[in-house]
C-alpha cells in the first residue's frame, strides 16, 4: 500500500506543490485546505482532500477522522504547512492580531500534531514535518507577528523532537527563505483588518516601504526566490530518510542567515536585518 501523508495549507504555493509532488512520487496524499471551494478545486485535479481550518478545533478533529477512516487508522506522515502572515510594525499590532495568528500558525499546528502522535505511536513509526521559515531563524522588520509565530514553532518542534527520541517518530523542521507563493497577497486582508497604519507614528515608512511591497501586483520575484518545488524536493528527502536531520534549509538566504546568526554579534546582525 502507498504510504499516506496529510498536508495542510494546500490551496496554493508550497502546500499545493507538495500535494501534487508527493502524489506523483507514489504517496497517498490528503490535501488539507481551509476553504471547501479550494478542496473542490484540488479534488477536480485528482487529489484526495479534507477541509481543515487550524483556527477551528472541530475542523481539525473532523479532518483527521476523515483521513484515518480512509486509511484504516494509519498515517505515515504529517506536513504542517498551513500558515498566514499579518504585516505591520510590532508597535502597531493589537493583541487581537497576535491572538489570531498564533491560533493558526502555532496552536492549530500543535493541536493537529497532538492528535496524530497517538496514531504514529500505535503503528510504531511516523514523520512529523513542520514548515517554519528563515523568519524562524532571524527576524525581518514589518513582520513581527509572523516572526514570533515561527520562532514559537521552532521551539515547539525542537522540544517535541527531543522528547520523541525514545520513539520511531521523526520530527523535522523545513525552513524556506523566499519561495514563490501567495502569502503576501493573502496577508493583505489581515493587514487591512488589524493595522491602523495611517495613525501610526510610522505612517511615512508604511507609505515608502511596506505598502509598495504589499500591494505590488507586478509579478516580479524576490532576489534568490525559488519555486515551491524546491521545498517539495527537501520534503521528499526527509520522508525517504529513516534518520532525517533536525532541520532543512531551503534557498540561499536561509543558509546565509543560518550561518550569520551564529557568527555575528547581535548588534551587527541587527544592523544587517534592519536593512530589510
Amino acid at each position: 500500500m502507498a504510504k499516506s501523508i496529510l498536508i495542510t495549507g494546500c490551496s496554493s504555493g508550497i502546500g499545493y506543490d507538495a500535494a501534487h509532488g508527493l502524489k506523483a512520487h507514489g504517496w497517498r496524499v490528503f490535501a488539507g485546505c481551509r476553504k471547501q471551494e479550494d478542496c473542490d478545486r484540488l479534488a477536480a485535479e485528482g487529489l484526495e482532500t479534507v477541509q481543515l481550518d487550524y483556527a477551528d478545533e472541530a475542523s481539525i478533529e473532523q479532518a483527521l477522522a476523515q483521513v484515518l477512516a480512509a486509511t484504516g487508522g494509519t498515517l505515515d506522515a504529517l506536513y504542517n504547512n498551513g500558515a498566514f502572515a499579518c504585516p505591520g510594525a510590532a508597535e502597531d499590532l493589537p493583541r487581537g492580531a497576535l491572538r489570531a495568528i498564533f491560533e493558526v500558525n502555532v496552536f492549530g499546528v500543535h493541536d493537529l500534531t497532538r492528535r496524530v502522535i497517538p496514531v504514529m505511536r500505535a503503528q510504531g513509526h511516523g514523520h512529523i514535518i513542520n514548515c517554519s521559515s528563515i523568519l524562524g531563524l532571524v527576524v525581518a522588520p514589518w513582520r513581527a507577528a509572523y516572526n514570533t509565530t515561527k520562532f514559537a514553532l521552532e521551539g515547539l518542534t525542537d522540544t517535541l523532537r527531543v522528547e520523541m527520541r525514545d520513539t520511531n517518530i521523526k520530527v523535522v523542521l523545513i525552513e524556506p527563505g523566499p519561495v514563490t507563493s501567495k502569502i503576501r497577497k493573502n496577508s493583505v486582508p489581515h493587514f487591512e483588518k488589524w493595522i491602523d497604519w495611517e495613525n501610526s507614528p510610522r505612517a511615512d515608512q508604511y507609505r515608502d516601504k511596506l505598502l509598495k511591497r504589499l500591494y505590488d501586483d507586478s509579478g516580479k520575484t524576490d532576489f534568490f526566490e525559488l519555486p515551491a518545488s524546491a521545498v517539495t524536493a527537501k520534503l521528499i528527502r526527509i520522508l525517504e530518510s529513516d534518520n532525517p536531520r533536525p532541520r532543512y534549509y531551503v534557498t540561499t538566504p536561509t543558509y546565509l542567515m543560518g550561518g550569520l546568526r551564529r557568527i555575528l554579534p547581535a548588534r551587527a546582525l541587527d544592523w544587517l536585518l534592519a536593512k530589510g
